[in-house]
């Protein structure tokens, strides 16, 4: 019998006079809560903790059938070894003479101090254990005890890095054992704060609104009301899912509900858990449609209708990605001859633009509660494919006529954001480089210059010094990325890179630790990630940045590059020949991942010998060389032992480049060094060279 259920039954056995074994009853007949923790229960740094603290907002949920007392003393620690055991206080024997009806424990985070966890850490499982029997009764059954995953801890915690950080996630797994070790239900107020740093303005106690999320939370496992039946915000009508993967579809509802789905003709069922998520799998469908998608819990009913079954993709980065098709090369012939039911379009857009203005107080609001995208599935027509990414939908549109299933499109795009913004906060804090990111970003030179005073301008109205903004580090993982998490997809498009160009050293760590986030993301470790090098433009540090891409793609493993230097604008950072980046990365994918023979990409060097006063450049076998215009080879230069480049004269031979030099001795190599690049190097399908520069072996 759910618990729910179970305090119905105390309730109709109060009013009815009939004694129920276990419980102490007060003369009101109320069921007693006991609140018992640290600080964060306490409600340390609230303002009016009486009216404010969770367990004060818990009691307003529950209503007058309920008496919720706050046993929570600042400091204190689970370990009975610990600097200040909470057994060891008045609380806690307050907390035993209340004879609490149901016990909320949340202890934990001072156990992180360098004092105790590092000293008697082996005792832990077991002083844990002991205080939860010490509220049972003899029967090991009654009351019922909730334990708590601890509340965050962010990276501004004085101690984060030298031992918080990692003893936390330590406890953390240490109390997942200790549920299952004790059969108590677990609850998570982990998860959904996490992702709301702004509400802990020390890093480690929540303010009014956090406190409402743990309360909610709380209010949730007690009742096992979790607002009924939803689907994952994902799962929408005209949706694409993904062909010869099982079908697995999530959302939540009231806990202990049995939720029935049916999908083209297969009926599954499951039972909502404690946590009020519930996952229905369906074996895989043959691609097309359209399917319907049928999930009941009790009396309601959710119906979707016109999904398709095909290849899903994402399409993600920064404003050369989001460019939309309207405004690319030929949009006008291509807008009108873009019907086509058998791709769909999924843009999730922001609610305002990174522009040079200053938002308003509704939008500040909405992006701290992580309300920044908005978006729903459509079928791509002149209509919705006007305003989508332009090489996301040139992309679509060759898959689809190349592979004769349909193909989804799922866009996450912030014109200017940097790579940062799309990594999981986890990854970040778990990385010895990257971790400084998180640290003052608005101030730190790991995030452009231009985008830091952007973003200060477009809060500048926000009164809250923790105000978000997605270039911050994580947000548009927190905000858009999450909400996919768990969806099988194929793989992904990226192309972004402009605003971190200043740096290429930290990229060069920075984008394998997107792609080992969104692997982890979309449980996929062999994901497809295929990425665009910067184009061409009159920007000092994009050659180097470009090569640093081209070692990316050599060293991220199932990666691959489309380079479009040739298609650059000097003057524009947004260059509109936009059909043709798409199509290569369609011809990357086609041959890659879909098996399909064609030259998918230009020629890979891959080093250079001398020979007197000849020097050969070697490239990949497959790779047959020539001029994109019929014109001598440009961009190609040398140097010797002083490091100066010079610029050389070169034949091509089959797929070797010959220099005829005088310098006894060359040490380097380097074309298309120039931030606007004319090199015209190509292979026999017209595809370009990456800039490139390589060293004597």
């Amino acid at each position: 019998m759910k618990y729910r259920n179970y305090i119905y039954f105390l309730l109709i056995s109060f009013l009815m006079g009939i004694s129920t074994i276990g419980f102490s009853q007060s003369s009101d007949q109320k069921i007693r809560v006991a609140c018992i923790g640290d600080s964060v229960t306490k409600g340390l740094g609230l303002e009016n903790p009486e009216s404010q603290s969770y367990p004060a907002q818990l009691q307003s949920l529950l209503g007058s059938a309920y008496q919720v007392e706050n046993f929570g003393i600042s400091g204190t620690t689970l370990l009975s070894k610990g600097h200040r055991p909470y057994i060891l206080t008045d609380e806690y024997q307050r907390a035993l003479a209340f004879k609490p009806q149901l016990v909320i424990i949340h202890l934990g985070l001072n156990d992180t101090d360098p004092r105790n966890w590092p000293n008697f850490r082996d005792e832990f499982f077991q002083d844990y254990l002991k205080i939860i029997r010490s509220f049972q009764n003899s029967d090991g059954k009654s009351p019922k005890v909730f334990i708590c995953r601890m509340t965050p801890i962010f990276n501004a915690h004085p101690r984060f890095k030298s031992g918080t950080r990692d003893w936390f996630w330590q406890i953390q797994q240490e109390i997942e054992q200790v549920a299952k070790a004790a059969h108590v239900e677990l609850i998570d107020l982990h998860t959904p704060l996490y992702s709301h740093p702004d509400l802990f303005k020390d890093a480690l106690h929540p303010d009014q609104a956090g406190a409402a999320i743990i309360a909610k939370t709380v209010f949730q496992h007690i009742t096992g009301n979790f607002g009924g039946l939803k689907l994952a915000p994902v799962f929408m009508d005209h949706m694409v899912l993904q062909q010869k993967s099982v079908i697995r579809i999530w959302g939540k509802a009231n806990s202990g509900n049995e939720v029935s789905g049916t999908f083209d003709k297969q009926v599954e069922k499951c039972v909502t858990s404690e946590s009020g998520d519930w996952a229905l799998t369906f074996n895989p469908v043959p691609a097309g449609g359209p399917y319907t998608l049928q999930v009941t819990a009790g009396k309601q009913t959710l119906l979707l209708k016109d999904i398709l079954v095909g290849e899903l993709w994402i399409c993600a980065g920064q404003s050369n990605m989001e460019f939309p098709l309207k405004d690319a090369a030929n949009a006008s012939v291509d807008i009108s001859k873009s019907d086509n039911t058998n791709i769909r379009l999924f843009n999730l857009k922001g609610i305002v633009r990174p522009d040079d203005t200053k938002w308003d107080s509704l939008s500040l609001d909405k992006i701290n509660k992580l309300e920044f995208f908005e978006g729903k599935w459509e079928s791509c027509q002149a209509g919705s494919a006007v305003d989508f990414s332009a090489i996301g939908y040139y992309f679509g549109k060759m898959l689809n006529e190349n592979l004769n299933v349909p193909v989804g499109i799922i866009q996450v795009t912030v014109g200017g954001a940097p790579i940062e913004a799309f990594i999981d906060r986890k990854t970040l804090e778990f990385d010895l480089y990257l971790v400084d990111v998180l640290y003052k970003w608005k101030q730190n030179d790991f995030i452009q210059n231009w985008c830091r005073e952007r973003a200060k301008l477009n809060i500048s109205f926000s009164k809250n010094e923790l105000q978000r903004h997605p270039f911050e580090p994580a947000y548009i993982y927190e905000a858009g990325i999450h909400d996919l998490a768990g969806l099988n997809v194929r793989g992904v498009i990226w192309y972004q890179g402009e605003s971190n160009a200043h740096n290429a050293e930290h990229y060069s760590r920075a984008f394998p630790a997107l792609v080992e986030s969104w692997r982890k993301t979309f449980n996929d470790p062999e994901m497809p990630f295929y990425f665009a090098q910067l184009s061409s433009l009159n920007r000092p540090s994009w050659p180097y940045f470009r090569d640093v891409q081209r070692q990316l793609s050599l060293s991220v493993p199932h990666s691959g590059m489309v380079v479009t230097s040739d298609l650059g604008d000097s003057l524009n950072v947004h260059p509109k020949r936009k059909r043709e980046v798409g199509e290569r990365f369609a011809k990357l994918s086609l041959a890659k991942v879909y098996g399909q023979k064609l030259i998918c990409s230009g020629p890979e060097v891959l080093g250079f010998k001398q020979t007197g006063e000849q020097i050969s450049i070697q490239f990949k076998p497959a790779s047959l060389l020539k001029t994109a215009d019929g014109q001598p080879l440009r961009e190609l230069e040398i140097a010797g032992h002083d490091g100066v480049f010079m610029p050389a004269k070169a034949s091509i031979e089959g797929n070797e480049i010959v220099i005829q030099t005088q310098m006894k001795e060359v040490q380097k190599i380097r074309y298309g060094w120039n931030p606007f690049s004319r090199g015209n190097l190509v292979n026999e399908a017209g595809l370009p060279a990456s800039t490139f520069k390589i060293e004597k072996q």
